[in-house]
């Protein structure tokens, strides 16, 4: 069973992993700090302690620990029980979820072994915003999206913003980064990878129609400037989500849902 510490100070040492949240350079999961995963809320943590992320302690209220009691059994850290007040102050805001876990990062997984069984992947370039990047993860575990991969410029999944709009998915969907980008998507197609660019030029063809390799790689770029012309250079197709008159694009987290759903429906 988990080892529960109550903690009556917010000054309390082993609180260090989860103080300063919401300090852009004390932050604990800063990857070149601490380096830590955290997840916030029930839910998350529920999803992190079913993940290959290893836990290596929690922080929360009493009664968060009294919710989390079947999935905490066997879990052998410690939970650092106590108020909500001390909690904050220790943070650095009020966390109306009541909950924290930290883990370690685990070694990147590798590109191959990402692509390997997987039939659709997005790959990223640019997408440098934590909100975006965390519904695009929790957009393609709602669609069967079987990974995500990362090309220049993208932000980083890890940060908590990130976990926590991803539902916790962050740490389901596997996610690798692609090496010499845009080259390296070579080894994507040389999977059996259909490289499709997103991208709203009219001239694109519909993406209903672009889709027809057995397994796909939707290519998606950061809202505003879109995918590089280096990077669709280096695709088969350049496809288009249909749009209202007077319109000229979609939040990318919204484009990639589209394009996910539109591979259920054909596939």
């Amino acid at each position: 069973m988990v080892h529960v510490v109550d903690i009556t100070s917010p000054a309390d040492p082993r609180l260090d992993d989860f103080r300063d949240l919401n300090s852009s350079d004390r932050r604990p999961d800063l990857p070149g700090g601490k380096g830590l995963v955290i997840a916030e809320g029930v839910l998350v943590v529920q999803r992190l302690l079913a993940s290959r992320f290893e836990p290596i302690s929690l922080l929360g209220v009493d009664r968060r620990l009294t919710e989390l009691a079947e999935d905490l059994d066997g879990v052998d850290v410690p939970f650092y029980r106590t108020t909500a007040e001390i909690m904050a102050e220790a943070v650095g805001f009020h966390l109306n979820r009541g909950v924290l876990a930290a883990a370690h990062r685990p070694p990147p997984l590798e590109l191959a072994a990402v692509l390997d069984g997987a039939r659709t992947v997005a790959v990223l370039e640019g997408v440098n915003d934590h909100e975006n990047l965390g519904s695009m993860f929790r957009n393609a575990a709602g669609l069967g999206a079987d990974a995500v991969l990362f090309g220049g410029a993208t932000a980083d999944p890890l940060y908590r913003r990130s976990v926590r709009v991803s539902m916790g998915h962050v740490l389901r969907v596997p996610f690798a980064t692609v090496p010499d980008w845009p080259r390296g998507l070579g080894q994507v197609r040389d999977a059996g990878f259909q490289l499709i660019s997103l991208t709203p030029n009219p001239e694109a063809v519909p993406l209903a129609e672009a889709m027809t390799g057995e397994k796909v790689a939707l290519l998606l770029g950061a809202e505003g400037p879109g995918l590089t012309e280096h990077a669709m250079r280096a695709t088969d197709i350049r496809a288009r989500i249909p749009m209202a008159p007077g319109t000229d694009s979609l939040n990318v987290a919204t484009a990639a849902a589209m394009a996910f759903y539109e591979r259920v429906r054909t596939g």
